[in-house]
C-alpha cells in the first residue's frame, strides 16, 4: 500500500492551492483520510479529516478556508486550500487508515510530505 501525495508549492497570501492524496496497492477498505501539517519548531497538527462516508472535520485555524473531499472510486482525497495565510506555511502530510484484508486491523499509512509556502 502506498499513498501518493501531490500539489503544494508557493503561493501569495490570499491565494489557493489543492493537495491530492491517492492510495494504491491491494487492500479492502479505506476508513478516514486526512492531512496533518508541521512547520519548523512547532508540533504536528491535524488539519482536516474525511470519513469514508464523507463526514469532515477541520482544525479551527482552517475552518471556512480549507475544504477536504474524497473520491472513493479513485481511492483519493483532496484538500482545497483557499484564502491562504503565511501561517499556513508548513509541510503537509496526508494519511489514510486502511484495512489491507479482512481479519486484519486498520493501519495508518502516510504519504510523503508536501511543502506549502505562503508568502506575505
Amino acid at each position: 500500500v502506498q499513498l501518493q501525495a501531490s500539489g503544494g508549492g508557493l503561493v501569495q497570501a490570499g491565494g489557493s492551492l489543492r493537495l491530492s492524496c491517492a492510495a494504491s496497492g491491494r487492500f479492502v477498505s479505506i476508513s478516514d483520510m486526512g492531512w496533518y501539517r508541521q512547520s519548523p519548531g512547532k508540533e504536528r497538527d491535524l488539519v482536516a479529516t474525511v470519513s469514508n462516508g464523507g463526514s469532515t472535520n477541520y482544525a479551527d485555524s482552517v475552518m471556512g478556508r480549507f475544504s477536504i473531499s474524497r473520491d472513493n472510486a479513485k481511492r483519493a482525497a483532496y484538500l482545497q486550500m483557499d484564502s491562504l495565510k503565511p501561517e499556513d506555511t508548513a509541510v503537509y502530510t496526508c494519511y489514510a487508515r486502511i484495512r489491507v484484508h479482512w481479519g486484519r486491523d486498520i493501519d495508518r499509512y502516510w504519504g510523503q510530505g508536501t511543502q506549502v509556502t505562503v508568502s506575505s
